[in-house]
């Protein structure tokens, strides 16, 4: 049996939640998922400056689980700059 997932604290919501190419119509460029957990990485390790250890501590997950939302995070952010794809940060 799979463990329940945790409730992660997640400060706030962005007020922006879709960042496109520019010059191309939304309906046709292909759409990056950015899960609000993996934005919230990103805004704590990346703009805050926190280490992974700290950082895990605000969201009340573990180190590990940190470290891998934010891998999932940097990579999605990388596919959609390099293949001039669409994100969109999703309230789930």
């Amino acid at each position: 049996m799979v463990r329940p997932r945790r409730r992660r604290r997640i400060q706030g919501s962005p007020e922006v939640t879709y960042f496109k190419p520019n010059g191309v119509p939304k309906c046709e460029l292909e759409i990056v998922p950015l899960e609000m957990d993996e934005f919230e990485a990103i805004r704590l390790k990346d703009l805050e400056e926190l280490d992974q250890k700290t950082a895990a501590q605000e969201m009340k997950i573990s180190q590990p689980t940190f470290h891998r939302l934010l891998n999932s995070a940097h990579a999605k952010i990388a596919d959609a700059i390099i293949n001039g794809k669409a994100v969109e940060i999703r309230n789930t």
